[in-house]
C-alpha cells in the first residue's frame, strides 16, 4: 500500500475553503490543510489497491427483501379510531383552533 504524503499549499487550502464558503483564519487554514492532507493520503492508499475484480455494490452486505409487499389491509372503524381520542367530534378528531 502507498504511504505517499500529499502536501497542500496554503493557497490550495484557501481555495478549497473559499469553494466551501468557509471564512477561516490562519490557524484554521493550517489545521484544515493537515486534515485535507490526511484525507488525500487515505484516498491515495485506497486508489493503490487492486480492485479491478471487485464488483460495484450499493451496500457492504448482500441485503434482499428490505421492503414488504404492498398489500391492502382493512382499515379501522371510525369508533375504533376515535376510541382513545380525548375529545372526539361526531365526524372525527376535534383539534383546538390555531391562534387560540
Amino acid at each position: 500500500m502507498s504511504d505517499e504524503r500529499i502536501e497542500l499549499g496554503t493557497a490550495e487550502v484557501r481555495h478549497v475553503a473559499a469553494l466551501a464558503r468557509l471564512g477561516l483564519d490562519d490557524a484554521e487554514i493550517a489545521q484544515l490543510g493537515k486534515e485535507l492532507e490526511g484525507i488525500l493520503a487515505h484516498v491515495a492508499t485506497i486508489s493503490a489497491l487492486p480492485l479491478g475484480d471487485v464488483p460495484p455494490t450499493a451496500h457492504a452486505l448482500d441485503l434482499t427483501g428490505g421492503l414488504r409487499p404492498d398489500v391492502a389491509h382493512p382499515g379501522w372503524s371510525r369508533a375504533a379510531a376515535l376510541a382513545n381520542a380525548p375529545d372526539p367530534a361526531p365526524d372525527g378528531f376535534r383539534v383546538p383552533p390555531i391562534g387560540a
